[in-house]
């Protein structure tokens, strides 16, 4: 095709430039739709728009563990010195082989609000996990329930008040950011970029009235809702899904919020082989069938967009350049580089927001790569997608 009697482009070039710019359009769309959530909100906060009680109600904290002795050793003190009048910390020992329960038995002696449960042997084919949590939860002395993990960190001593302040009367759901502690090395890097980003969609979507998960690092919920909406009864049978099931069931636009101050992030240890850390990812996945089909939808858009402009990208470049079309090869170029753009622009800002390392040229690598793991787990995971937590 011949435009004004200089630049032709094939059939082909303008077929693949036409679907580089849809999958652009839609790309543009997630990034300022959704993943710009975590910067509109905190400008929110900072301007005074966002209300938050005054007051410091009771709250529960409840961590599930199995063979953590290393962990709870590490990281269960900072738990318990939190700057915050009245809290009680219960950890539920989930069977453990080590010497957690010995551990605990000591921190009861010195913890006052430190209080220990077990999960009885015995149980098959149900998540123990689920069923230790709901021990925690209805032993839980107060209405407001934080959620952890015993590998996990929290940022600083004011964790807790920067959670809790977010439960309005008709708040239900408090969605916090869970990062991974900085390590040397290509995984950490890859881990930490995949963690920030799942968070920009999962707090962005709930800062854009969509909520559709949370993470069990750093989750809050009310004991009422827990029992509303029968606990785990129909997911017990599922060794995932803790977390963010239980947000996808109950969270609306009215009932949850997002925190994302820095104070209110917690961090864990991340995983050091690439096959451990495949494991995680596949049992953080293996759920995901069962969210509701707006959230599906969302979620298989996004990342087929990204897929389709990274390949029309490439194919477009050398197709143009094989014929000379530096027209053609510069406005994808351009596309690229404004995607680019909004990417180093939006993920650094939330990344500065959260406490979060920065992402330059890796951001492209990354971007990538994921979807390929993620899809590669999906297809290939399938027979072992009931995983166990530990």
């Amino acid at each position: 095709m011949d435009f004004f009697g200089i630049i032709r482009f094939s059939v082909v070039e303008i077929s693949l430039l036409a679907v580089l710019l849809t999958a652009f359009i839609v790309q543009l769309y997630f990034y300022i739709r959704y993943f710009m959530g975590v910067i509109r909100h905190n400008k929110r906060v900072s301007k005074g728009i966002e209300q938050f009680r005054n007051d410091q109600p009771p709250v529960s904290v409840i961590i599930c563990a199995r063979d953590e002795e290393e962990n709870l050793r590490k990281f269960l003190p900072f738990v318990l010195e939190q700057d915050y009048p009245d809290y009680e910390v219960i950890v539920i020992n989930d069977g453990s082989t080590d010497h957690t329960d010995d551990y605990l038995s000591l921190m009861v002696k010195q913890y006052e609000k430190l209080r220990t449960t077990f999960v009885p042997g015995g149980a098959t084919n149900v998540s123990t996990k689920k069923l230790g949590l709901t021990l925690g939860i209805k032993a839980a002395k107060n209405d407001l329930l934080l959620f952890t993990d015993a590998d996990c960190m929290p940022e600083g001593k004011n964790w807790l008040e920067m959670m809790v302040r977010n439960f309005t009367p008709e708040t239900e759901f408090v969605l916090g950011y869970g990062g991974y502690l900085p390590k040397k090395g290509f995984l950490n890097k890859l881990i930490k970029y995949d963690t920030l980003f799942i968070a920009l969609q999962y707090l962005g979507m709930a800062a854009s009235h969509r909520p559709y998960m949370g993470v069990g690092r750093n989750l809050a919920y009310r004991k009422d809702t827990f029992f509303n909406l029968k606990g785990f009864a129909t997911t017990l049978n599922l060794m995932s899904g803790d977390d963010d099931l239980m947000v996808n069931r109950g969270a609306t636009t009215e009932n949850t919020r997002i925190e994302v101050s820095s104070e209110s992030v917690t961090w864990s240890e991340p995983k050091t082989t690439f096959r451990n850390w495949l494991i995680q990812k596949e049992r953080h996945l293996s759920v995901s069938d069962k969210y509701n089909t707006p959230s599906k939808l969302r979620l298989t858009v996004e990342p087929v967009s990204r897929g389709i402009f990274y390949l029309a990208f490439v194919t477009a470049v050398v197709v143009s350049g094989l014929s000379f079309n530096w027209v053609a090869a510069a406005f994808a170029g351009l596309l690229f580089i404004v995607r680019f753009t909004l990417q180093l622009l939006i993920i650094n800002k939330s990344a500065k927001i959260l406490g979060e390392r920065r992402f330059y040229f890796t951001i492209p690598l990354f971007d990538s790569i994921l979807p390929l793991i993620t899809l590669s787990i999906l297809t290939f995971g399938k027979k072992k997608r009931n995983l166990k937590w530990k």
